[in-house]
């Protein structure tokens, strides 16, 4: 049977080519030529410094996985996450690093969640039976991340209170439900676009191989054997740590208040406490189950770098496009053509922009919100584009990164649901800050 190419390849060529002709017709080559330059120097300087965060993160989960909190995780989601991939067998480490991945999204931690949303990728691959394509669960997987479910925005709060925001966290709420509502269309999009697409997608597993695979990711983690807990010398100095860091926690509230807890500083700070916390959190449970945590750690810090290298070529492509996109002007024609329907929706003129660059670019999305918050930050176009930041993600990056970790060049329905699900959030973040604002 043939099999149809990604609309990813048609999309990018389009971004290529009409840049261009805008471009000769602006009198902006010059500028063209060096946006691409630039963006592919971007792409490879991005790919370089994920080495670190994906080498730590790696081989964090490295630690977690041999110690057994995989199938904790695992248990304690199975019957949601059984409901949503019901082609992956619900012991596989798949399950618990998506679980993860989208643990640390809520939380704001992006850091940690694309490591742990790779290493997901990396073990759905694992189940693949068409190596190149992308199963259904990658693409419903695929699908969320760019939802971006998030719970605590902190970087977008963040800069609201640096601009000086009488409430810098009052888009919390209005993003939660932005992030809910562009979720949950993701989630049909792709139910819906997989029933479509079934004829020529092969299942992931049938249910007589489940065993199968359940045998072979019992065989995969560390035997109960090879853990060597720590004896009482490491108990007490380990377990004398935590207590001290609970009462290091106690001093700092008894400073402040207690009331600092709901106070907007705590929240701008949160995420300089949750990462440590985690961190501890995953190498002293490995640690008390015996797990060998520096030789573990290393080992699959391994593989961070040997991903980091290999999604090099997808940024490249994703960056170049982009960045000679907005170079020549095209993303300004885009946005005159549709304002006259934006309008019509009451999305303000000014806003329109960040609508527009943010599935194309993080950094252009973010760079646009942190000037509109900076000029005006109490006004209703400031909480708009706040609202959008938080809620949304870039998913054309998400895609590139995440696939091209895998060697996925055939990327079936996930753009079309992904982009249903910005378009979702962009609609109920204009809807729900209309209501609050």
């Amino acid at each position: 049977m043939k099999k149809s190419s990604s609309p990813l390849n048609a999309i990018w060529l389009f971004l290529i080519v009409s840049a261009t002709v805008v471009a000769a017709y602006n009198g902006n080559m010059a500028a063209l030529t060096e946006a691409s330059f630039t963006a592919a120097e971007s792409a490879v300087t991005l790919a370089i410094g994920l080495i670190g965060a994906m080498a730590l993160w790696l081989g964090i989960m490295k630690v977690a996985e041999a110690a057994g909190m995989m199938r904790f995780i695992a248990r304690l989601i199975r019957p949601l996450m059984s409901r949503l991939f019901p082609e992956v067998p619900v012991n596989h480490p798949a399950m618990s690093a998506m679980v993860m991945n989208m643990a640390a999204n809520a939380l704001g931690l992006g850091n940690a969640a694309t490591p742990m949303g790779l290493k997901a990728m990396a073990e759905l691959n694992k189940l693949n039976p068409n190596p190149g394509t992308a199963t259904p669960a990658m693409c419903l997987f695929l699908a969320i991340n760019t939802s971006s479910v998030t719970l605590l925005p902190l970087g977008v709060i963040t800069v609201r209170a640096s601009a000086g925001a009488s409430n810098p966290a009052a888009i919390v709420l209005p993003s939660i439900i932005a992030t809910m509502v562009s979720t949950a269309v993701a989630i049909i999009a792709s139910k819906l676009l997989a029933r479509r697409a079934s004829p020529t997608l092969t299942p992931l597993k049938s249910e007589l191989e489940t065993t199968e695979a359940d045998s072979k990711t019992a065989a995969d983690e560390t035997p109960e054997s090879e853990l060597i807990p720590p004896g009482m010398i490491g108990n007490i100095v380990f377990g004398g740590l935590i207590v001290a860091f609970l009462a290091a926690v106690f001093y700092r509230l008894s400073i402040r208040g207690f009331p600092y807890i709901f106070s907007m500083v705590f929240l701008s700070n949160l995420s300089n406490w949750l990462l440590p916390i985690l961190i501890c959190l995953f190498l002293l449970f490995g640690y008390f189950r015996g797990v060998k945590v520096y030789e573990v750690l290393t080992e699959g810090a391994k593989e961070g770098f040997e991903i980091a290298i290999r999604i090099i070529p997808f940024l490249v492509a994703i960056f170049v496009a982009i960045g000679m996109f907005r170079a020549s002007g095209a993303l300004d024609i885009l946005t005159s053509i549709v304002s006259p329907i934006t309008s019509l929706i009451t999305l303000p003129p000014e806003a329109l922009p960040m609508a527009l660059i943010r599935p194309l670019s993080g950094s252009g999305s973010y760079g646009l919100m942190s000037e509109i918050v900076k000029n005006d930050p109490d006004s209703f176009l400031s909480f708009l584009v706040s609202t959008m930041q938080g809620s949304t993600e870039t998913t054309f990056y998400v895609m590139a990164v995440y696939f091209g970790s895998i060697g996925i060049i055939r990327t079936s329905y996930t753009l079309p649901a992904a982009l249903c699900a910005d378009a979702a959030g962009m609609l109920a973040s204009l809807a729900i800050c209309r209501i609050m604002f």
